[in-house]
């Protein structure tokens, strides 16, 4: 079992054998993954072929392609305000399973939980575990809990979704049925839900409101449900 981390890339950056990274994906890599000059990823392109890559600079060199069955042809960073208790556990166990690719805990502003360094490392151990219960090819990256407000402002070409439960917003399974979607950023909310002002500011940040049908989901169970409608739209 690989616990190489992961990034998408467009197929025109693939060159004659390397990979032109953007400036937004060295600062992914170095700064918030913390890869050096010489450590491997894996790189996938949406299209469901994926390489193992070489870390080089601004550039990163293609070692070999990689043969995957398992794995979803996109990639899904699920972005979960932390629920209380150990609720989490279920969620990171449960997402695995279904195939994310990145788990980013997030501190809302209803959030009860304070999570401790040793929960970061409970969280990975259970992904780790899930994936290979699952037969996964990799398991996916558990990032650091950060402020709900930090963790928006990212990488704006993917799509991007909040899931609200009250209002008038389309059904996340209709916003699905368009093809070319590489990357997919999903976030739900917390007990009690998203204030007014996370939705303006996530929609200010290129997320697009969707619901998840008619009935109150709990904060556990939303991030289940949307990773589900995910990969039954883009599996096949």
């Amino acid at each position: 079992m690989s616990q190489l981390q992961r990034i998408a890339i467009a197929p025109s950056q693939l060159q004659q054998g390397q990979i032109l990274l953007t400036k937004e994906q060295q600062h992914y890599l170095g700064r918030v993954l913390r890869l050096r000059e010489g450590d491997r990823f894996i790189a996938m392109d949406g299209q469901g072929k994926w390489w193992l890559a070489q870390l080089a600079g601004e550039q990163a060199q293609v070692l070999e392609r990689l043969s995957v069955e398992t794995e979803l042809p996109i990639s899904i960073t699920l972005m979960v305000a932390l629920p209380k208790g150990n609720g989490f556990d279920e969620v990171v166990r449960c997402c695995t399973e279904l195939g994310v690719t990145c788990i980013a805990p997030v501190l809302s502003d209803r959030t009860l939980l304070d999570p401790s360094p040793q929960k970061l490392e409970r969280w990975r151990r259970i992904a780790a575990e899930a994936a290979e219960q699952s037969e996964r090819s990799f398991v996916p990256t558990i990032l650091e809990p950060v402020a709900f407000n930090t963790a928006i402002t990212g990488n704006q070409t993917s799509h991007r979704y909040i899931c609200e439960a009250r209002g008038e917003f389309p059904h996340l399974k209709h916003c699905l049925q368009h093809k070319g979607q590489e990357t997919i950023v999903i976030a739900t909310g917390p007990e009690g839900g998203w204030t007014i002002q996370e939705i303006e500011n996530a929609e200010s940040a290129g997320f697009q409101p969707v619901s998840l049908g008619r009935r109150i989901l709990r904060a556990v169970t939303a991030p289940v449900v949307a990773l589900s409608l995910i990969s039954a739209a883009c599996e096949v």
